[in-house]
């Protein structure tokens, strides 16, 4: 397995990804035109301290991760998704995408991570409960932090 950050690759194969995850596994309301962020990774995302990784294996794209700071320390962790043959404790896809985002996170500084998820990603809730991730009312997570319209659970993590 390989983890690095975006730098140019084919978008594309991040949207196919991540939305074939969302829609077609788990049914959430949402499509790739609703999350133009995809489309402008280095715009949205590799700014402050924020960054965007993918996990290849054999040359495949299988996982992302993305670190969006919104500033005064704070950032949103979005767009996790691995693809479902390569999930599992037994390959640390997930671990080592989550490792590499908060050691990121941690070396510059950020304070807090903020995120939304939707009510299907049970084994997700889990894991961030794992990754030292707290659950929080929607009221708590500051206004700059992007969410989407399907989100209905969040959490925090603090440094």
């Amino acid at each position: 397995m390989r983890i690095v950050p975006f730098d140019g690759h084919d978008s594309d194969a991040i949207v196919e990804l991540i939305t074939t995850i969302q829609i077609a596994e788990f049914g959430v309301a949402t499509s790739a035109e609703q999350q133009p962020d995809l489309r402008r990774i280095p715009e949205f995302y590799q700014q402050g301290a924020g960054n965007f990784w993918l996990a290849f294996e054999d040359g495949e794209l299988v996982g992302t991760i993305a670190l969006k700071d919104v500033g005064g320390g704070i950032c949103a962790l979005r767009k996790m998704f691995v693809k479902q043959a390569f999930r599992g404790r037994e390959r640390g896809i997930a671990a080592t995408l989550m490792r590499t985002l908060l050691d990121h996170a941690r070396e510059r500084g950020v304070r807090e991570i903020y995120l939304g998820t939707v009510d299907v990603y049970h084994a997700a809730h889990r894991f961030y409960e794992k990754s030292g991730f707290t659950e929080i009312a929607r009221e708590e997570v500051p206004d700059l932090v992007p969410l989407m319209d399907v989100d209905v659970k969040y959490y925090r993590h603090r440094f």
